[in-house]
């Protein structure tokens, strides 16, 4: 399991983020305070505060692709 703080700040991005995560064979959550949604459902992540940071949990050790593809949403 990798995490990784993002965030997502426009509908733009949020369909970006998970047409790139929906290609992955493993589960992806986004956690956000107690709330933990599948960070392949958009609906989910619009259930999500977003202008505050969201951790993504990958459950994963190979996650270096998913994290190369979606680094431009990394909290820097």
């Amino acid at each position: 399991m990798k995490e990784m703080m993002i965030t997502l700040t426009n509908v733009q991005d949020i369909r970006e983020f998970v047409n790139v995560v929906i290609l992955t064979d493993y589960e992806v959550d986004l956690v956000q305070g107690r709330y933990t949604i599948d960070a392949k459902s958009i609906m989910g992540i619009f259930s999500l505060d977003l202008l505050s940071p969201i951790k993504l949990v990958a459950h994963s050790n190979d996650t270096a692709v998913l994290f190369e593809k979606i680094a431009k949403f990394a909290v820097k």
